[in-house]
């Protein structure tokens, strides 16, 4: 009953979130929302659902924000039971399915982060002291991880038609073509999805990002057209790498941000990703060794040998 309440929330708050839609308000979102719920939810159930408001809505995308920003990864794992009923309900009605994408994409983190949970013996709890919290997973752990998770993971459906168009693209622009499987990362390669953050496409670009290299928000968003925006990412992380002279740093640069990784740099006097890597935000730790071990599993390509753009 409790995850019902969420999902009338999670649907409301994340069309709230396209923010290129002003056709929509939030009553309209949050009365189609119950409306799904009354022709496919049982009465008792229905019964149970909570009042919803703006505030509630915003203060669930906040926790979803807060955990994936956050410091530690293994707080990410307590999304996880909710996702998995949510995903599915997304998937139901056509105008969530951009966001079912996003959130699909990302299953693999929740499944990640909750099998280090599992792994962290009890901590010790000393009197009238808080709890300590978990540390994060040492960079060649995660990465150990994520070659686990991935192994023997079949192609995304539409990885066999867009991986043949893409590669030129990442080639013309003078980047390693195997970089193209950026996108099975950021969307299981399914050009609708949509962040509640902003993002979209199949590299799931943000607004400001996709304008800098070139691509049109309006009166068509280019950024769910597989061609330019692969371009404009291809064009992203060349530059990314041009900055930071490694491909890990790049890809969490892609993640987290130029400025959060360069502060992280400077902070620490290191040129390195594996010296920053447990104090990048919790989604960037596990999207740096996610990305690396799809290459090595799709392309038998070792991220540190791929070679540096062309210029």
């Amino acid at each position: 009953m409790k995850a019902c309440g969420i999902l009338v929330l999670f649907l409301a708050g994340s069309l709230v979130a396209r923010a290129d839609d002003d056709t929509i308000t939030l009553p309209e979102l949050v009365q189609g929302a119950q409306q799904w719920a009354q022709e496919n939810l049982d009465t008792n159930v229905l019964n149970a659902l909570p009042e919803v408001d703006e505030r509630a809505v915003q203060q669930f995308f906040r926790e979803v924000q807060q955990r994936f920003q956050g410091d530690y990864v293994v707080d990410i794992a307590a999304l996880r039971q909710t996702a998995k009923i949510i995903l599915p309900l997304l998937e139901s009605r056509e105008e969530t399915q951009p966001y079912a994408a996003w959130l699909r994409a990302r299953m693999d983190y929740l499944d990640v982060a909750d099998e280090i949970r599992l792994t962290i013996p009890p901590s010790k709890v000393e009197t009238n002291q808080p709890p300590q919290p978990v540390p994060n997973p040492t960079p060649q752990k995660e990465r150990e991880l994520w070659v686990k998770k991935v192994s023997g993971g079949p192609w995304p459906a539409l990885a066999k038609e867009y991986v043949p168009e893409l590669k030129p693209i990442f080639a013309a622009q003078k980047i390693p073509p195997e970089l193209v499987w950026v996108a099975e990362v950021e969307s299981s390669f399914d050009r609708r999805a949509r962040s509640p953050a902003g993002a979209a496409g199949l590299f799931q670009l943000m607004p400001d990002t996709a304008k800098r290299f070139g691509l049109s928000l309006w009166p068509r968003d280019q950024r769910f057209q597989p061609e330019p925006s692969a371009t404009a990412s291809a064009q992203y992380l060349k530059y990314l790498h041009d900055r930071f002279k490694d491909w890990r740093l790049a890809l969490a640069a892609y993640n987290a941000g130029e400025r959060t990784v360069q502060k992280l740099l400077d902070r620490y006097k290191t040129r390195s990703y594996d010296a920053i890597a447990e104090h990048l935000p919790a989604e960037t730790q596990m999207y740096v060794p996610r990305v690396e071990a799809t290459l090595w599993q799709r392309e038998g390509a070792k991220l540190e040998q791929l070679s540096a753009p062309l210029s």
